[in-house]
């Protein structure tokens, strides 16, 4: 047996190693020190990513393990610098220890950028003759001189190459990819060059579907087979399908490998139809109308030719109305459509009892990417008397028959059609009826309403909307009332109930009669809270309608904006600033205001 005096050492190191091998420790907090949190804002997310560290804080680890993570942390974040163009900073980790808890804070110093020393950046082939490659190849950055990012260099590599495949050159291919960064010198050389290949065309579009004629979505294409390919028809193509509102699905797929000779390049469009007959039902209240239940049914084909039904009642106590519209497709103007409607309407309110009944046939369709247009012929019938004081006792009823065309053109150019933030939209109408000639009377009608987004900063906007319309006519009493101009409501001047400015009956009720012209103006900006979907608005609207003298009305209030998956919400308050012990009003909507 050894000695106690050789045991004792051996003894002590055992006790050692023990303590040392169940040595624990907890993370509480990374610090990252030496960047600005807002200039340097992705940097530092990217470094949060890449360690490992944060993972373990508030865990206790085993001290082999925080060795190793600790040891990790300077080439993490070494590694998360250098999409941002810094090969070479200075990293100082420190680990200050208060008993079981560590502290980290890793100090950062950027160091030099790596700078673009050299570029070579090109196309061969046919595409260097088209323009649109041509404006990426210029667009293309980093350019030399400036900060080697990884983000930035991906971003534009991939816009050429997918260009590349919208525009038809599906031979196309790198022929030089190579980025070198010389961390000594701070510098990074690029070679990146394709080589386009030919330039294919549209082929034959092939529709595979088992239900409609053959042929009946042709017109729909609306370019000449061996014209170039581009992506960007196949998406018009796709958007006219799904504005039919036949299929379920729509899958578009090139086949460039069944080229012909010619480099005609067939699509293969294969339609799944969705489900023919839609059910709504739903409830309603208006201040004016009461409740109500409204309900309807759509055919979304009626037949093989793709006719269309639709019919909606509105069923309230004080308003009724049921439309029917008949559609039979017209698509050699593009999206278009032949329309038979018929509506009846019944109004019993405490001012008007009114009652009408209308035929319209019209053509509708889209003249280019930003002007649709409906052309219609309308027969009228409407019957209509007010209340004289409280009662319709000694009331008259008016009626007017009014045969007449109409043109609407609608106007939309913006950057996004759910949540503009830019661009212009509008809608102008003109009608008009000749006395004898299926009318009552002789008028013209023209009403022109616009609205324009301005962009402000990073998410804000500013809207300014405005409407104006006027009426030709001898004799106003001809006219019913469906065809007046009205002011008031959330469309028109806020702050003021639905049709409350304009020419009212004699007190003591003073209801709404309508007018001969209306014009109508508005200013609203809108704030977004950090750039996300919750956001506030201020408004100012003024206007009236009116028959000679303008009398102009207006309102103030504020409201609040949320940017949902199924379209803008606003919710708005408003005051009349003419009646100063007028009512706030409150107003919902929902839904893009195009």
């Amino acid at each position: 047996m050894p000695p106690l005096k050789h045991l004792l050492p051996l003894l002590l190191l055992s006790l050692a190693l023990a303590k040392a091998a169940h040595a624990r420790g907890t993370i509480e907090k990374v610090d990252i020190t030496g960047l600005d949190r807002s200039d340097d804002a992705e940097i530092i997310e990217n470094i949060e990513v890449s360690l490992s560290l944060y993972d373990t804080i508030g865990t206790p680890q085993g001290e082999s393990r925080l060795e190793y993570l600790l040891s990790q942390a300077e080439r993490q974040t070494r590694r998360a610098l250098e999409p941002f163009g810094y090969y070479n900073p200075v990293i100082k980790v420190e680990s200050p220890r208060e008993g079981d808890n560590l502290h980290v804070t890793i100090h950062v110093e950027r160091g030099p950028p790596t700078l673009v020393r050299r570029e070579n950046i090109d196309i061969t082939g046919p595409a260097q003759l088209d323009q649109y490659l041509q404006e990426d190849i210029e667009n293309f950055r980093p350019r030399k001189g400036q900060r080697f990012e990884h983000t930035r260099y991906d971003a534009s590599r991939v816009t050429i190459t997918r260009r590349l495949a919208e525009r038809g050159y599906f031979d196309a291919d790198f022929t030089q990819r190579r980025v070198e960064i010389t961390g000594a010198e701070n510098a990074a050389d690029i070679d990146l060059t394709w080589d386009s290949g030919r330039r294919y065309n549209m082929g034959d579009i092939r529709f595979h579907q088992d239900y409609f004629v053959e042929r009946l979505f042709d017109p729909l294409v609306y370019w000449e087979k061996g014209s170039y390919f581009h992506e960007g028809k196949l998406d018009r193509l796709r958007e006219s399908l799904t504005k039919l509102d036949y299929f379920s699905v729509i899958d578009i797929q090139p086949q460039p490998d069944q080229a012909d000779e010619n480099g005609n390049v067939p699509v293969d469009i294969n339609l799944t139809r969705a489900k023919r007959t839609i059910y709504t039902a739903g409830v309603s209240y208006g201040s004016e109308s009461g409740f109500g239940v409204r309900g309807g049914l759509e055919r979304r084909f009626m037949n093989s030719r793709g006719h269309k039904m639709n019919t909606q009642l509105d069923y309230a106590q004080k308003r009724k109305s049921l439309v029917t519209t008949y559609r039979i497709p017209a698509f050699k103007w593009l999206d278009g459509w032949y329309g038979f409607t018929a509506s009846a309407y019944d109004e019993q309110t405490d001012y008007i009892d009114l009652r009408n009944f209308k035929l319209i046939a019209s053509r509708s369709g889209e003249i280019n990417e930003h002007w649709t247009a409906i052309a219609s012929i309308n027969a009228l019938r409407e019957r209509w008397r007010y209340a004289s004081g409280t009662e319709f006792t000694d009331a008259i009823y008016n009626t007017s028959t009014l045969v007449y065309p109409q043109l609407v053109a609608d106007y939309v150019n913006v950057d996004d059609r759910l949540a503009p933030r830019s661009g212009i939209s509008g809608t102008a109408t003109m009608r008009g009826g000749i006395e004898g000639v299926g009318s009552d009377t002789s008028f013209v009608q023209a009403n022109v309403m616009a609205r324009w987004f301005i962009p402000v900063g990073e998410a804000d906007r500013l809207i300014l909307r405005g409407e104006a319309g006027t009426t030709w006519t001898s004799d106003l009493v001809a006219m019913p009332p469906s065809l007046r101009f009205f002011a008031g409501g959330d469309r028109s001047i806020r702050g003021y109930a639905f049709r409350e400015v304009g020419p009212r009956t004699p007190p003591p009720d003073k209801f709404a009669l309508g007018a001969k012209n209306v014009v109508t103006a508005s200013a609203e900006y809108e704030h977004y809270f950090k750039g996300g979907p919750w956001g506030g608005a201020v408004f100012v609207d003024t206007g009236s309608a009116f028959d000679n003298t303008i009398d102009l009305h207006t309102g103030v209030g504020f409201g609040v904006r949320w940017k949902s998956p199924v379209g803008p919400v606003r919710v708005d308050i408003a005051h009349g600033l003419n009646n100063p012990d007028s009512q706030f009003q409150l107003y919902l909507s929902i839904g893009a205001d195009l």
